[in-house]
């Protein structure tokens, strides 16, 4: 009998495996069904699932008519005011503390635990536009390290889903929030560290992405890709990053996705040793290695994406004076043309390097 994997109950029985994107299947043949089984499924887009008449109890199954979950989310998410994201953003953040918390006490991933723990932010991102202003917002000098994990799993899933990622969006978001799991095994200074790492730190922290990779590798629910962006999200196109200097064509696409947003918003975020940057001066930076370090089209949409502002968009400039956008430079979207609320004084910030928006105002 062939159902969706939303009319799945625990006791089914598979008749045939359970294939996705890995050659190994997802579940074996004659596997009982539990609810563990059931979660997995709802993340890997199978679209049907062979199974027995009979459940393991002997009983008849009979499969319910398939409920548009998608459509659920969607009014759920859409009932809630958007000051709920705060809300549940900070839930993920504390949650993913206590996991982290029981990482560095020897416990493995809980991949179920992970999921369960992101995906009402992702269903907030699949439903209503993020405005990715805000995450850098929220993070606190204490707990940035989590902040940044959260963070870096929404922008990462957000970025996935508009580079046109329809069917692994939510991989890559659960891959960049797992990208850092490999620090639970260094040392804890540097978590409470309140001045710039010295180089022997540093050698050390490099270390993180193959010891994040190990604790992913033999997890059976976290796919191939997942695990090469885990390993890969601090390589670079020129061959720079680490741990094994792979250049572009040997980096994997969701990896070059966690390193745009890793590195956004590690600048944009408060640090105990460093102020928190204007997220218009981060992007400038960024795209001046657009070809060194980056791949080119993902950070161009990640700027397309984050560029959302429209005229009449009130902002902060560098000065500490507001102004209004009134003319947006496709070619050069941080630099756009502003006129000062005190003066109505037009002023080109292509032409005043010196001067740049600090950050959009929104209340």
């Amino acid at each position: 009998m062939q159902v969706h994997p939303q009319q799945l109950i625990p006791g089914c029985i598979v008749t045939k495996p359970i294939i996705g994107k890995t050659k190994h299947p997802i579940i074996d043949k004659n596997t009982v069904i539990t609810e563990e089984h059931i979660h997995v499924l709802k993340h890997f887009n199978i679209d049907s699932v062979e199974v027995s008449e009979k459940l393991a109890s002997g009983s008849l199954f009979t499969p319910e008519k398939v409920i548009d979950a998608e459509h659920d989310s969607r009014n759920n998410v859409q009932g809630n005011s958007r000051d709920s994201f705060e809300t549940l953003y900070l839930n993920a953040v504390s949650g993913y503390k206590a996991m982290f918390q029981k990482w560095q006490g020897g416990s493995s991933i809980d991949i179920y635990q992970v999921r369960k723990l992101m995906m009402p932010l992702f269903d907030y991102v699949k439903n209503i536009n993020l405005d990715l202003f805000l995450l850098h917002k929220f993070a606190s000098k204490e707990d940035y390290f989590y902040h940044h994990g959260v963070s870096i799993a929404l922008l990462s899933a957000h970025l996935a889903k508009k580079l046109g990622y329809q069917k692994d969006w939510v991989q890559v978001g659960l891959a960049a929030i797992l990208a850092d799991c490999g620090m639970a095994k260094l040392s804890e200074n540097w978590l409470m560290k309140e001045s710039r790492l010295t180089i022997a730190e540093y050698e050390e922290i490099k270390k993180h992405p193959t010891l994040s990779y190990r604790m992913v590798e033999d997890i059976p629910y976290v796919t191939k890709e997942m695990k090469l962006a885990i390993l890969q999200h601090h390589e670079r196109i020129d061959g720079s990053g680490y741990p094994i200097g792979a250049k572009d064509e040997k980096i994997h696409p969701f990896a070059k996705i966690i390193a745009v947003s890793d590195t956004y918003h590690a600048m944009t975020s408060e640090r105990v040793y460093r102020r928190k940057q204007s997220p218009f001066k981060v992007m400038e930076e960024m795209l001046k290695l657009k070809y060194q370090k980056f791949d080119y089209s993902v950070l161009q949409k990640f700027i397309d994406t984050l560029m959302n502002y429209t005229i009449g968009t009130r902002v902060m400039l560098s000065t500490g004076k507001e102004a209004y956008v009134i003319f947006v430079d496709s070619n050069q979207p941080t630099r756009p043309m502003v006129r000062l609320m005190d003066s109505d004084e037009i002023i080109k910030l292509d032409e005043k390097q010196a001067i740049f928006i600090e950050n959009i105002i929104t209340e």
